[in-house]
């Protein structure tokens, strides 16, 4: 990005509908590092539970590296989203990210490039990852659910995200993320493993397997919902004082 970055910033927020522009809150470190464990381990905090699912084809995903992982997803056929694929979508990124953002699964766009969030709602994504002073591929990874896109773009069915999820559980555990971001209600439910309103889950950091999680409304939702571009960034602004939490936790820690 070149000129005045608080200038850049809100040139984003405009783009994203949002206004008056409210700017980030810069927490001190020492209030930081105070507040993180209340905020990472008091609220909501609830560990998914491990139905027996089916491994897709592939072998022992849980042991792959990132080519073998890699090229299971590209030749999966576990589930019939396969069928009707142009490419699949496996993520994008940088694979020792802090920040990892999930969404539901791809569209026609990402079913044509095979890259998630390439579209209309990739570039307001882009523009929120700005918005926060991030950008695609520089400590982000993205993301989906599923790897392939559900016929007319509709959510994934339980059995798709079931026959999909040992992918994904495995790209987070190569990944290593401080911090999660779940874009949209079927990222959520998913990760979280129960069903509840986006407007239930907002503001509070949820747990994945021992990793902080935040939810937040998927981007083509809110192309759709202008009203709740706001509250997007209320979410964005939420994940960004987590993670200097979680950031100033870890300085503050021995060893």
């Amino acid at each position: 990005m070149t000129g005045d970055p608080n200038t850049r910033r809100e040139e984003l927020l405009r783009e994203m509908g949002i206004s008056p522009v409210w700017r980030l809150r810069v927490a001190a470190p020492v209030a930081a590092a105070a507040a993180a464990p209340a905020t990472v381990t008091g609220l909501t905090v609830r560990e998914p539970e491990a139905p027996a699912r089916p491994l897709p084809a592939g072998g022992p995903v849980s042991q792959m590296e990132w080519p073998a992982l890699k090229a299971a997803v590209a030749g999966c056929t576990a589930c019939g989203l396969h069928e009707k694929r142009n490419k699949t979508v496996f993520g994008v990124g940088d694979e020792n990210a802090d920040w990892l953002f999930v969404g539901e699964g791809p569209g026609a766009d990402e079913d044509a490039q095979g890259e998630p969030f390439v579209g209309q709602a990739g570039r307001l994504l882009d523009n929120m990852l700005a918005a926060i002073e991030l950008e695609r591929g520089h400590n982000v990874y993205i993301a989906n659910i599923v790897k392939c896109r559900p016929p007319g773009n509709r959510n994934p069915q339980p059995e798709e995200a079931r026959a999909c999820s040992p992918y994904l559980k495995r790209q987070i555990e190569l990944i290593k993320p401080r911090l999660i971001v779940a874009l949209g209600k079927v990222a959520a439910v998913n990760l979280l493993g129960r069903d509840a309103s986006i407007a239930s889950l907002r503001r509070q950091v949820h747990d994945y397997h021992g990793i902080p999680l935040i939810v937040t409304y998927h981007p083509a939702y809110l192309l759709r919902t202008l009203n709740d571009k706001a509250k997007a960034w209320e979410d964005l602004c939420f994940a960004v004082d987590t993670m200097r939490g979680l950031a100033a936790v870890a300085a503050a820690s021995p060893g």
